[in-house]
């Protein structure tokens, strides 16, 4: 067995699934070549969902697998046939496990079975040309593409959830100690640094129960990353008690019990936020008659400053009834003096009355950027290879008044418009769903040069020049052949 076997800390790259594209299909069938559009929706892409499981208890998986993707929505199809959608990829985490970004920042902190954070979002499946008909477009020649799923790095952290902390030098007998009061067997040798992992034990005492994690042995400067300490020092930030395992017979005669547990407290206040989690003194060892004589000369000592000391032997098992009581009162009223918890209040947040959904500003290029999910969405599924999504999206974005705002904010035609990864010159008043003029599949009038293309009052103008010699020949007299 190796001591890499224990992981608490790695990085993970997540990619959510992407949308499946919508699909362009025309129904035909024996007389009936044209039975309108019956193209089917993409499938939604999966998302990735990190999830508490008791079962785990190490991050080691994402240490060897640390790129992970969820599956994408499958493709639309004709017949009115939806994609599916891909399957939510669900990550299991050890209790206590802690979501940060690279920066630091906590996005989640999972405590307790059945957590569950979604990590990134699956793309939406496009539309296909079915669901984007109405009575305008009455065969849409395109459909929406697939949303590309979200993309994130994030580095997990494994802070063990334990009640009780063992804090102590190197070989001071925190895993001989542990191994005595519960049933983990951690390993046990004569020489510094043998535990390499934190430990946990599961501890009965009469009605109480409570969990006991020693941490690897700490030296003078651990918080600064000086030997182990500082890698697991993290692991007793959840504990409700602190105890000072002292090795009452270490051979070493410039140490006693009173400067170890001043050191570790340097090392403890050096790392901050342990300030207020009540202290007991084990004075270890006692089986060895040196060292019950200076337990003995130092329990004073300690006693004086406020610590409850215990004097124990992991071999003999002498103390360790006494030291798991008073444990577990000590987490006792700690979880007593702990606050309910409260259940978990759904809060609605409306959009404000006076929110457009997007936002435009300049910056320093030029470029007129509109943000917003909508607009930024609606670029992301459109083809633009195909004139008549190019036209939806203008319709869609006129709509929503990302015109006007552009006019309002100074923007001249020919100006460049950045929505998302898309940048185009704006041309104002090109398009509208009132000039949509249908045409072969796939293509819309509109979106050539506008001083070619004709509008709407020229073709009633042209139609009404058509009418003109038959309505002045009526108003003649009956139509002759010579006439003609």
């Amino acid at each position: 067995m190796t001591v890499t076997s224990f992981v608490d800390r790695a990085v993970l790259h997540v990619k959510a699934g992407d949308g499946g594209h919508g699909c362009v299909s025309i129904h035909r069938e024996k007389f009936k070549p044209f039975g309108g559009p019956d193209g089917g929706d993409g499938g939604h892409g999966g998302s990735v969902t990190l999830v508490v499981d008791p079962g785990v208890h190490t991050l080691l998986d994402f240490h060897f697998h640390p790129h992970q993707k969820a599956p994408k929505g499958a493709g639309g199809a004709g017949n009115d046939r939806d994609g599916a959608n891909g399957a939510t990829l669900e990550l299991r985490v050890p209790d206590g496990t802690v979501v940060q970004t690279l920066d630091g920042e906590v996005l989640a902190d999972l405590v307790g079975a059945g957590t569950r954070f979604e990590l990134a979002r699956g793309g939406r499946g496009g539309r296909g040309n079915a669901s984007l008909a109405n009575t305008k477009r009455k065969a849409p020649g395109f459909a929406e593409l697939g949303e590309p799923g979200e993309e994130i790095d994030v580095v997990l952290e494994l802070k063990s959830v334990a009640d009780v902390g063992l804090v102590g030098f190197p070989s001071a007998g925190k895993s001989s100690l542990i191994a005595a009061i519960s049933a983990a067997r951690p390993k046990i040798a004569d020489y510094p640094f043998t535990t390499l992992v934190p430990n946990l034990g599961v501890v009965q005492a009469g009605d109480e129960t409570f969990t006991v994690a020693d941490v690897p042995g700490l030296i003078p400067g651990a918080a600064t990353g000086k030997g182990l300490g500082l890698e697991f020092l993290r692991h007793i930030e959840r504990t409700a008690v602190l105890a000072h395992v002292v090795d009452t017979a270490a051979l070493e005669t410039e140490r006693d019990p009173v400067s170890d547990i001043d050191a570790i407290e340097a090392e403890l206040s050096a790392y901050g936020g342990l300030e207020d989690r009540p202290r007991i003194v084990v004075l270890n060892k006692i089986d060895v008659p040196d060292g019950r004589d200076l337990a003995e000369i130092m329990r004073p000592e300690l006693e004086a400053r406020g610590f409850t000391v215990h004097l124990v032997s992991a071999v003999s098992h002498e103390g360790l009834r006494e030291l798991t009581f008073a444990l577990a009162a000590l987490v006792k009223e700690h979880r007593l003096a702990a606050p309910t918890p409260e259940r978990t209040r759904i809060v609605i947040r409306p959009v404000a009355v006076d929110d457009a959904g997007f936002t435009i500003e300049r910056d320093d290029e030029g470029v007129f950027v509109v943000r917003g999910g909508s607009p930024e969405r609606w670029v992301r599924q459109t083809n633009f290879d195909n004139d008549e999504a190019v036209g939806y999206l203008a319709d869609r974005l006129a709509r929503l008044g990302v015109e006007s705002a552009l006019k309002k904010a100074g923007a001249e035609p020919g100006d460049p418009v950045r929505i998302g990864v898309r940048e185009f010159d704006w041309q104002p008043n090109q398009f509208g769903e009132e000039d949509y003029v249908p045409g072969n599949r796939g293509t819309d009038y509109r979106v050539e040069d506008p001083n070619q293309r004709i509008r709407a009052v020229d073709r009633k103008a042209m139609r009404a020049a058509r009418r003109r010699p038959y309505e002045e020949l009526s108003s003649a007299g009956p139509v002759q052949d010579d006439d003609f």
